[in-house]
């Protein structure tokens, strides 16, 4: 086996979002365009290590600068996953890595990622998925790296590995058949370990660490039913092996369990919209108890009852509420909150009540990352369907989903019953998330540019029946490393706690994505119909945007 080096050129055009690189899938098949992309991203990890200041390729033709060090490899299946492992085990190899961890069948859930990398203490990992895009050829494709803490790539680091995108002229990768990736057991490739090993093992150990898997087994034979919906996507196999394997819930209890290159045809996004299915089987007379999904790669979850659906702000405040004598993993307490800007401030108030910090972020949950590495919190999550903890360094919806399972068995009541109850001890922030999706990217910045504009004139103004107590374009300094982070989103909050966030999304593939997030509080009307409480912000946001003249928009794609 020869490694060798490979002349090519930069591409322009890869920056990392907010979750790493995503684009549609046939890009990432262009001839070396995962290949720079893997092998700027040694680059910068060999220059943020002051190995090589410049971060250059050494001129030897065998790198040995990972020589000690351990990468994870796996995704959620989709569409290219398979030739992208193999890509990513020759370049490894090319640069010197002593160890590459795969996934067997390359399927691993990217909270599942989180947990392998801090438990075997790898230098990191890269993580092929887009999430809660669609797969397939002409979907989408995407590639993530996180760091030795098990988290994404914060900012800075993401910076650094787009300037070597913009600078590479070659990389190292290996001749050398494809690796066997469906059965465990390792081999040596040029003096790098390649290891197959079992996708499900670290983490279900981690979640039976958290959790009190007894309780929960005795709560299915006393006749607890639930649904999980897998969406086709990598969640499949680890919900199987937990819900039903270890926990007895009965066979059949997930949904499209089978991991699927194109997820059926579907899109594997946690939502009301794209997990019908699964909300129609909730709505039915004989309907379970309780219901879940989860997106393509395990990150985001879906929470519902017997025609009761949890908003993702909803539903950390109730974890929130309950961790700490419902799981024994929280039993200490709770060190502190976070949650992202757009997300409902449902979880502030919890936070008030018992006495501890409760942070504001940045969407993206690296910004999370170090607040947890600091102790500063415990539980965090976004309004975008992810709830997490400091058992890894990454939103997980395997975890949400046992957190509801475990405070259900503890109070014996249902969804519905948990979530008024909560209500009528905090209050609700009713909650929608407007998505427009493929609008012309740059009349959408222009859009936004205007509305920043706006902002300074806007205290004490009426805007219908509201009365704007600030505005702003947020700006975040990270209390733990003082990284600054500017237009974080656009913020307008009334005299009555009500607020409308503005932001484009960094996490789609075509055009841009104008999100809306309508909030508004109520102490004592905790009943109402949500689209009939929020309709006049919904009328404010689209009047300020001028959303009907500039792009003919009356609705949007979706609402969730």
């Amino acid at each position: 086996m020869r490694i060798k080096t490979v002349p090519t050129v930069p591409f322009r055009d890869q920056r990392p979002g907010t979750s790493g690189l995503r684009k549609k899938t046939r890009e990432f098949m262009q001839p070396n365009y995962l290949e720079n992309f893997v092998q700027s991203v040694f680059n910068a990890i060999r220059a943020l290590q002051n190995r090589d200041r410049e971060g250059a390729l050494p001129q030897s033709a065998s790198p040995a600068d990972f020589d000690n060090t351990t990468l994870v490899v796996g995704g959620d299946g989709r569409y290219y996953n398979r030739p992208a492992i193999q890509a990513i085990i020759r370049i490894a190899a090319g640069n010197g890595f002593a160890r590459v961890l795969v996934a067997r069948g390359g399927i691993l859930s990217t909270p599942a990622m989180s947990a392998v990398i801090r438990r075997r203490k790898a230098l990191g990992g890269l993580v092929l998925s887009a999430s809660h895009n669609p797969g397939g050829p002409d979907e989408d494709f995407g590639i993530k790296y996180n760091m030795q803490n098990g988290g994404p790539a914060p900012e800075q680091v993401t910076e650094r590995i787009f300037r070597e995108t913009l600078k590479i002229d070659r990389y190292c990768s290996l001749d050398s058949p494809d690796v066997d990736i469906d059965r465990d057991g390792s081999l040596k490739i040029a003096g790098t370990e390649v290891a197959i090993f079992d996708p499900l093992a670290d983490y279900s150990a981690l979640m039976e660490e958290l959790f009190d898997f007894e309780a929960l087994r005795a709560h299915f034979r006393n006749g607890f039913r639930m649904l999980f919906d897998a969406m086709h996507g990598a969640t499949g196999p680890y919900a199987r092996h937990i819900f039903e394997e270890r926990l007895g819930a009965p066979p059949g209890t997930v949904l499209h369990g089978d991991p699927l290159e194109d997820f059926g045809g579907h899109h594997p996004d946690p939502n009301l919209a794209y997990a019908a299915d699964l909300v129609r089987l909730l709505a039915d007379g004989n309907a379970p108890d309780f219901g879940a999904a989860c997106d393509a790669d395990g990150d985001r979850n879906m929470i519902l009852g017997r025609t009761v659906f949890v908003s993702p702000g909803d539903s950390l405040a109730v974890i929130a509420e309950h961790a700490a004598h419902a799981i024994p993993g929280y039993r200490g307490g709770l060190s502190g909150v976070a949650r992202s800007l757009p997300t409902s401030t449902a979880v502030d108030r919890v936070a008030r009540a018992a006495g501890i910090n409760s942070f504001e972020t940045p969407t993206g949950w690296k910004y999370f990352g170090a607040l947890l590495d600091a102790g500063l919190c415990t539980l965090c999550g976004e309004e975008s369907f992810g709830t997490g903890s400091n058992h890894i360094r990454e939103k997980d919806g395997i975890w949400a989903v046992l957190c509801w399972l475990s405070l259900l068995a503890v109070s014996k009541k249902s969804v519905a019953e948990v979530l008024h109850d909560h209500w009528r001890k905090f209050g609700r922030s009713y909650f929608q998330r407007h998505d427009y999706d493929k609008l012309v990217a740059k009349s959408a910045a222009a859009m936004m540019q205007d509305l920043e504009a706006q902002m300074p004139g806007m205290p004490g103004r009426s805007l219908g029946n509201f009365v704007v107590s600030s505005a702003e374009d947020v700006s975040y300094r990270d209390p733990v490393t003082g990284a600054e982070t500017e237009h974080a989103g656009i913020r307008i909050v009334f005299s009555n706690d009500s607020r409308i966030v503005f932001r484009l999304s960094g996490t789609g593939t075509e055009g841009a994505t104008l999100r809306l997030y309508l909030e508004r509080y109520e102490r004592e009307n905790t009943d109402a119909d949500v689209e009939t409480v929020l309709a006049p912000l919904a009328e404010i946001a689209r009047e300020l945007l001028g959303l009907q003249q500039r792009f003919g928009r009356e609705k949007p794609t979706v609402i969730t």
